[in-house]
This record gives C-alpha cells, structure tokens and sequence, in this order.
C-alpha cells in the first residue's frame, strides 16, 4: 500500500479512511494516539481486575482476622493506562458544593414527584 496513491487518486478517501480504521490496536498510529493504552488488550484489562479483586479479598481477610487498632492499608490497585491517581486531601469540588450538596440539589421537588406520577 502506497500512500501515494492518495494523492493520485488511485485510492479514494474512503478507502483510505476504512484502512486507517481496521488499523490492528497495537499499531504504531494507535500506539501514537492512546499511548499505552493501545498496548493493554481485553486480556490484560481482566487480569488486573482479577489481581484487585483477590488483593481486596486478601486485605479483607487480613482485616479481619487482626487486631481492631492494627489494621492493615487498602490495597492499591493495579495502575492502568487510564487510571488517574486520586488526588489527596479534602479539597472541595469547584464552585464550593459537596457531593452531596450536589446530590441534594439535583433532587425533584415533591410538584415534580406528584407530576411525574400523575
């Protein structure tokens, strides 16, 4: 495949656009537009799922099964490409609202209770 082609229209805009997306995930034009994760397949996503679940099954035994002033950390879990560490500390969500403050507002009125269920 020529990417000339293109260019002398030998290869349609179409074509080319269906090409570029049957593009294999671990292709260097996915790996250039989702970084890492372009490398983690269905496989991989699964067993890290699979390495949280037992550590949490783990830690929970552990807290269990110890002294109640000698408690053992959550498990971190297992990073990913699109994992975001949390951010810590007790900030505010912006404009000054808690979650649930924000819940609370979100909340229907009892007109629009009585109007929905008629």
């Amino acid at each position: 495949m020529d990417l000339l082609d293109w260019h002398r229209d030998r290869l349609s805009a179409r074509r080319l656009t269906v090409l570029i997306r049957q593009l294999p995930h671990d292709s260097a034009l996915n790996r250039e537009l989702h970084g890492e994760a372009a490398d983690w397949s269905v496989t991989d996503h699964l067993l890290a799922a699979a390495v949280d679940h037992l550590a949490a099954a783990n830690w929970m035994f552990a807290s269990v099964n110890s002294e109640e002033g000698d408690q053992p950390d959550p498990p971190a879990p297992v990073p990913r490409p699109s994992y975001e560490q949390p951010e810590t500390g007790d900030e505010e969500t912006p404009g000054g609202d808690t979650e649930e403050t924000a819940a609370a507002d979100t909340a229907p009125s009892t007109v629009q209770l009585a109007r929905f269920f008629g």
